[in-house]
């Protein structure tokens, strides 16, 4: 595995430990996103007695929000520098932890609860937008481009080990101080973050520099974003309804199915993060749909706890590099000046994912089962891996095109 303390032997890279402080700043924030990823489900459905679709909307609601905010959040690094972004995300976490709090203390009015509670994880979605740019926009700046993908693979390990370890304690946090008590844990969790922060010299920004628009920046890197949001359909599958599939039935650990995603997501990232800087982020990109295709329609197709167990164990796998594979090529196809605005735009693909799957596929679960929600996961993943193909063999034709004879 190769590292980023040494470039070809020299020596300790002195941007390491200012890099491994802000992947630690992320793993702790995005306790805050992974804690109340199974809570929210099983309290809309289970103490406020609502609806699949309902429970799909609380977990989709913040990833909503990182939609519409994304353009904000990479504008803002740019122009203001990546440290102001990440210092205003984690204060917006904090706060949609305290609102969601304020939802608990309402569970005898389940309207004014869910209504409080969308609030909150909108307001938990900004937050998640700002940090989650900030961070990539900070990481490549300390390290530079070239190592783009290793940065972007070691921020992902933090935002999946998070929820490898966050979406279990949620449960177990429920069950012992109950939801509002829940919620003011992940509320004091981004405090944590800015002490270890405010120290720390950000990147310079560049607020002079001419820029297109964003809706330009974003058609340049369209498929790539496409290939990103349907790869995130299995990941929320597994987000908002692995937890109720398992009580639909009967079986018990349900919560180990975000550890045996998050174990796999981390495993790949820690041992292959390297890969897209070597191979190339499409080559990676391929294998990985493949796998996390395989894991879904196991999912899907084989109704037994192991099984499920596995195929979201291997969902994990293939998750797990396609986000830095593809965005490493979308640092490449645009000036430094755009990075923020450009990852900003590559994320929103990824959080329409998350966003849309909860509601519509509570929609589906309600009429078909939870089984036929990782059948969608399955089915979207193998699209992508059509396009990532595609945009490799267009690759490979505009090499050809270049290279002389």
């Amino acid at each position: 595995m190769t590292s980023l303390s040494t470039r070809d032997g020299a020596a300790p890279d002195p941007a390491q430990p200012r890099l491994l402080r802000l992947v630690a700043v992320l793993f702790i924030a995005y306790l805050c996103v992974a804690i109340p990823l199974p809570v929210v489900p099983v309290y809309l459905t289970g103490q406020l007695g609502l609806g699949n679709v309902w429970a799909g909307l609380g977990v989709g609601a913040a990833f909503l929000a990182t939609i519409v905010t994304r353009g904000h959040a990479g504008h803002l690094s740019d122009r203001r520098g990546a440290k102001v972004a990440v210092t205003r995300g984690l204060v917006f976490y904090a706060a949609g932890g305290l609102i969601s709090l304020a939802a608990g203390l309402a569970f005898h009015t389940p309207a004014a609860a869910m209504a409080t509670l969308l609030v909150g994880r909108l307001v938990l979605g900004l937050g998640e937008s700002l940090v989650g740019v900030g961070v990539v926009a900070w990481g490549i700046g300390l390290v530079g481009p070239a190592r783009s993908g290793r940065v972007l693979a070691l921020i992902g390990a933090a935002i999946y080990g998070a929820l490898a370890v966050g979406a279990p304690l949620g449960l177990v946090l429920l069950d012992r101080i109950g939801f509002a008590g829940t919620m003011a844990a992940s509320a004091l969790l981004p405090c944590l973050g800015l002490l270890a922060i405010w120290p720390m010299a950000g990147v310079a920004p560049q607020p002079d520099a001419v820029r297109p628009s964003f809706l330009s920046v974003i058609g340049q890197i369209r498929w790539h974003g496409l290939v990103v949001c349907l790869q995130g359909i299995g990941f929320a599958a597994i987000g908002a309804f692995f937890v109720l599939y398992f009580h639909d039935r009967g079986w018990g650990h349900a919560g180990l199915g975000f550890t045996a995603f998050g174990g796999g997501f981390v495993l790949v990232r820690l041992l292959f993060g390297h890969l897209p800087d070597r191979l190339g982020g499409l080559r990676v990109a391929i294998i990985s749909l493949a796998v996390e295709a395989a894991g879904q329609f196991l999912i899907w197709g084989v109704p037994d706890p192991l099984a499920a167990m596995a195929g979201a164990f291997m969902t994990g796998l293939g998750c797990s590099m396609i986000f830095p594979a593809m965005g490493r090529d979308v640092v490449q196809r645009v000036a430094p000046h755009l990075r923020g605005t450009a990852l900003g735009g590559f994320t929103a693909f990824q959080d329409l994912a998350y966003g849309l799957t909860g509601p519509v596929a509570g929609f589906l679960a309600d009429r078909a089962g939870y089984d036929s929600v990782f059948l969608i996961g399955g089915t979207a993943a193998a699209a992508a891996f059509v396009i990532a193909v595609c945009l490799h063999r267009r690759q490979i034709q505009a090499n050809a095109t270049v290279t002389p004879a």
